[in-house]
């Protein structure tokens, strides 16, 4: 009696978690785009930006920003007669504010996997589970890789003014004037003159990243107590605990391997490093389609396939796309004359600046 009295009041008991609750349609798509964002360094530390401006879901091969270049007033002098002034009439001269347009191209890309049944029978497990868990990973490396083409051609033409390179040209010989230091760190910033200040990360090679590492780790060598003995550095001591190098000389450090996507230098020469410094938010990304996965059976050849397309741009502002075609591949993005600055490079807070490494002083292919 006891239990019928009290079960009474939770017949109509509507909470819990319920099947309908669990069960779902499949979002691979959406769970592989938030974890590309979630491990994308770029988009972490701000360099790279989303910006919903440049999105173009309407449908075209490119992407155009009209802008308003930047006020650069012709100064007149007014002294009281009747013919003051550029226009010699007594009046001050409306001037016009001059109007531009930069252009980004969209670049559509995509791949796809197959797993046979046969394949997973033999290894007793399932390939297809480890392709997805990698697939945030994968695609994020490719991202970089188009990114670091499409500054290496921003570089060679548009934005020369703001590249410096400290690299010996040689196949050896090279010494801490090379290596990336706080000195020639500096140099670079300059070359915004009183932008420079801007610049709050600094994108580098691990070869180049871990030297900052060994750097920091450095310490006064037991040989310097000797009686009369110069003060050396060396690696003695205890160094420090961290691993990693989160800041140097006031910038964000992030490592990225794809840095290098177009080496800089001459074969045979010790191999050179690209380093990227600029301003967060200087790297727009427009979207025409979001990240598509889809995923199939090929009943025929008892195949799981996947495939995968995107379909994106990324834009520095500041710059043009001046080549008549469009979906360019990486090496075209990464060609100098396919770019143009729309205007004063100065405003746009992005250098570069190419190094040698101890760490690897291989020579280049």
């Amino acid at each position: 009696r006891w239990f019928s009295k009290m079960a009474a009041p939770f017949q109509n008991y509507s909470g819990g978690v319920l099947l309908a609750d669990i069960v779902k349609r499949n979002n691979l798509s959406t769970y592989v785009s938030e974890a590309v964002k979630e491990r994308s360094l770029f988009i972490k530390s701000g360099a790279v930006v989303r910006n919903p401006l440049l999105d173009a879901r309407e449908g075209g091969t490119r992407i155009q920003v009209p802008e308003f270049n930047p006020v650069s007033p012709t100064e007149e002098i007014m002294d009281g007669t009747a013919t003051w002034g550029t226009s010699t009439a007594g009046y001050l001269t409306p001037q016009k504010i001059g109007t531009g347009t930069q252009i980004a191209s969209i670049c559509h890309r995509g791949f796809a996997y197959a797993v046979d049944d046969v394949a997973m029978l033999a290894a007793g497990e399932d390939p297809m589970l480890h392709i997805r868990n990698q697939l945030a990973d994968a695609i994020n490396k490719l991202n970089s890789a188009r990114l670091f083409s499409q500054l290496a051609g921003l570089f060679g033409t548009a934005l020369s003014a703001h590249s410096l390179d400290k690299a010996i040209a040689a196949t050896s010989g090279q010494g801490e004037a090379n290596f990336l230091t706080a000195a020639n760190l500096a140099e670079a910033r300059a070359a915004l003159g009183e932008r420079g200040d801007e610049l709050d990360t600094l994108i580098v090679h691990p070869s180049v990243g871990f030297y900052l590492y060994q750097v920091g780790l450095l310490t006064f060598s037991t040989s310097a107590l000797a009686a009369s003995g110069a003060v050396t550095w060396g690696g003695g001591g205890v160094g420090v605990g961290a691993r990693s190098i989160g800041e140097f000389a006031g910038c964000n450090v992030i490592m990225d391997p794809q840095v290098n996507t177009v080496i800089p230098g001459t074969s045979t020469h010790v191999k050179e490093f690209r380093c990227f410094l600029m301003k967060g938010g200087s790297v727009l990304e427009g979207v025409q389609q979001d990240l598509r996965i889809e995923a199939d059976r090929n009943v025929l050849s008892k195949q799981d396939v996947l495939s995968v397309d995107y379909h994106t741009a990324y834009h520095v502002m500041g710059t043009k796309w001046t080549n008549a075609g469009d979906n360019p591949t990486n090496g075209t993005l990464a060609t100098a004359g396919n770019w143009s600055a729309t205007y004063d490079v100065d405003l746009i807070p992005m250098v570069e600046l190419i190094v040698n490494s101890p760490l690897d002083t291989s020579a280049i292919a």
